[in-house]
């Protein structure tokens, strides 16, 4: 009963979330938006449904509140928090009320071909990887061991890849440049996550030090 009031008031928040950026932008008439918010709203929720079927206890571990997350990194999600707010606010103001900046639409449709390939690195990740929980924290209730297989081959952690690639390409397929300034400051974030979670899972997931040793890049492949 508490998880589903928490899914309720999750719900409600986003609702009030989006209303306030419409508000922002001071119009409904925002073809692009709406656009974007269908999508997302049709390929989360399918991902939903399907870990739902096929791994139900990711989907709880997903949407509990564990208290084992690492101190650093409850931090970390409330600054994400917050500078996503700043972000979807900052470009409705750009974009669409008071035009501070122009994005040509052919870089706009590129930024889409990146949020696009985003998804297809998120549902590659749920697909491989049974303990992709929300915050950072060793499984150990759950048999926690390490993934190696789809996107973990080639990069150690392709979630927060695909996350940095939809928070800075998300703002261009708006609208919106000045929204890169917060955009930047997200996929900063998650780099530190990466190092910070990676140290975390070298000392504690048994098997992951060996995983590094053989899979040597972070996020991206040859580079870091």
């Amino acid at each position: 009963m508490a998880m589903k009031t928490s899914r309720v008031v999750r719900l409600l928040l986003s609702l009030v979330f989006i209303a306030l950026i419409f508000l922002a932008a001071g119009t409904l008439r925002w073809p692009r938006l709406w656009f974007f918010l269908g999508l997302y709203a049709v390929t989360t929720s399918a991902l939903m449904l399907w870990l739902k079927r096929r791994n139900p206890e990711l989907l709880k571990e997903r949407r509990s509140v564990r208290k084992d997350a690492k101190a650093w990194d409850k931090v970390i999600v409330k600054v994400f928090s917050a500078l996503m707010m700043v972000l979807y606010i900052i470009v409705p103001f750009d974009a669409v009320r008071f035009h501070w900046s122009r994005v040509p639409a052919v870089v706009a449709w590129l930024a889409f071909a990146g949020v696009s390939l985003a998804w297809i690195l998120v549902v590659w990740a749920f697909r491989e990887n049974a303990f992709l929980s929300a915050i950072v924290r060793i499984q150990t209730d759950r048999g926690h061991t390490v993934c190696t297989t789809g996107p973990y081959k080639f990069i150690r952690h392709p979630l927060y890849l695909a996350n940095i690639l939809f928070v800075l390409c998300s703002p261009l397929f708006l609208g919106s440049l000045f929204a890169l300034i917060p955009a930047g400051l997200i996929a900063g974030l998650f780099v530190l996550r990466t190092v910070l979670e990676d140290r975390t899972l070298q000392r504690e997931l048994p098997g992951y030090a060996a995983y590094a040793a053989e899979t040597r890049w972070k996020l991206v492949p040859n580079v870091w």
